[in-house]
């Protein structure tokens, strides 16, 4: 511990409070403490936010495909997953803007390495790049412990237009 300004070190009784983590006043923030609605995408897509690390980059979610996800195969319509994957990548990016800002998606890769059906998904999303404009973010989708669609997304924070 360092000397104050007289030489001595200070005690406990001496020592300033830590302050807590300042509280997130951004739109995601909000919706995760109930004081917004989700957005009708994320009911439409069954999300419910598990799990966010603004500090460590991740997010987890669960999603629920219904029957009306479906392609004429009985699997999840690859479009669906990607709408999973864009709200997960969107997502994370959201949870780190500052008031006032927005994420807009530019860009986003998907790969179906794997066939899902219509019930639970598990997603997963990991930030690998924020710029103070450009974030890239990583994310995948899991069902019965088998990763079935990934994406990579360059998203971009935008103002708040008025």
């Amino acid at each position: 511990m360092r000397a104050g300004p007289n030489g001595q070190r200070p005690t406990a009784m001496h020592r300033q409070p830590v302050s807590p983590p300042p509280l997130r006043d951004n739109w995601f923030h909000r919706m995760r403490r109930g004081e917004v609605p989700p957005p009708p995408v994320a009911m439409l897509l069954g999300e419910a936010i598990v799990e966010v690390d603004v500090q460590a980059g991740t997010l987890r979610a669960e999603y629920l495909a219904d029957e009306r996800f479906a392609n004429p195969a009985g699997g999840v319509q690859g479009g669906m997953l990607g709408a999973m994957l864009d709200a997960l990548t969107a997502g994370l990016v959201d949870a780190t803007l500052q008031p006032g800002e927005v994420v807009a998606t530019l860009s986003l890769n998907l790969q179906f390495p794997g066939a899902a059906r219509p019930g639970p998904l598990q997603g997963h999303a990991w930030l690998g790049k924020r710029g103070r404009e450009v974030c890239f973010v990583n994310a995948e989708l899991s069902q019965a412990g088998k990763v079935v669609a990934t994406a990579q997304a360059v998203c971009k924070i935008l103002p708040v237009r008025a």
